[in-house]
């Protein structure tokens, strides 16, 4: 694949970790698609279109800046700590 090597360049670090651009770029992709079935579904309860757009346009920002936050606290909750020593099992 031609763009496989800088897509990787962009996604994954030096360390072979998810880059915080990767982060950001699915959380951005998510939430269109989060957005989208919340604005489906809100007119579906309200009726009204313009209600569904606003509460879809409200959501959207919260919720990319959540999932970052969460994508974040996970990369950092399951890396590798290189600087604890091995644990020995008798």
């Amino acid at each position: 694949m031609i763009l496989d090597q800088p897509l990787k360049r962009w996604f994954v670090n030096s360390k072979g970790q998810d880059s915080n651009f990767k982060s950001l770029a699915k959380s951005i992709s998510w939430r269109v698609v989060g957005t989208l079935d919340t604005m489906v579904i809100s007119f579906f309860v309200t009726g009204q279109l313009l209600m569904a757009l606003s509460i879809g346009s409200i959501e959207v920002v919260t919720k990319i800046a959540l999932y970052y936050l969460h994508e974040r606290a996970w990369e950092t909750a399951t890396k590798n700590k290189s600087n604890e020593p091995e644990k020995e099992f008798a």
